[in-house]
């Protein structure tokens, strides 16, 4: 009996195990900026909902305003194009700023935690941030 469990056990373990070994295909590039909200070029991040575009990444980042304090920041690479060849970069859906889009792909990201929507297994590749509380936001990885 003990050795028909393993048996069952242990394909379905190393299957689960493979999995945990693939690796986002976004390239991992050091990042380390701080940008201030106040100044123009960043305004629409002064309010709740705000995003905009960061030099930066392997595509460029973009950083979208959660809440009073907290901040999200993504590359805008598509872990669904996985050589690297779309022309574009992620953007947001013009009828839903919270959904950015792969059109190489057809893939969909959700701005608010990066999560895949549609045809990608890998979620985007996100940066750490620290607000000060005033108008200084660090973007870090």
């Amino acid at each position: 009996m003990l050795i028909r469990i393993l048996l069952i056990l242990l394909p379905i373990t190393f299957l689960a195990g493979c999995n945990k070994n693939r690796t986002n295909p976004v390239p991992n590039i050091p990042f380390d900026i701080q940008i201030d909200i106040s100044l123009p070029s960043y305004n629409s991040l002064n309010g709740v909902g705000g995003w905009c575009y960061v030099n930066g990444g392997s595509r460029g980042i973009i950083v979208y305003r959660k809440s009073i304090d907290d901040f999200v920041a993504f590359d805008r690479h598509s872990p669904a194009d996985i050589d690297g060849t779309c022309p574009s970069p992620l953007f947001p859906d013009a009828d839903n700023f919270l959904q950015l889009n792969d059109t190489c792909n057809n893939a969909k990201f959700s701005l608010y935690d990066g999560t895949p929507i549609s045809n990608s297994e890998f979620a985007l590749r996100q940066y750490a941030t620290a607000f000060d509380g005033n108008s200084i936001l660090r973007i870090y990885n």
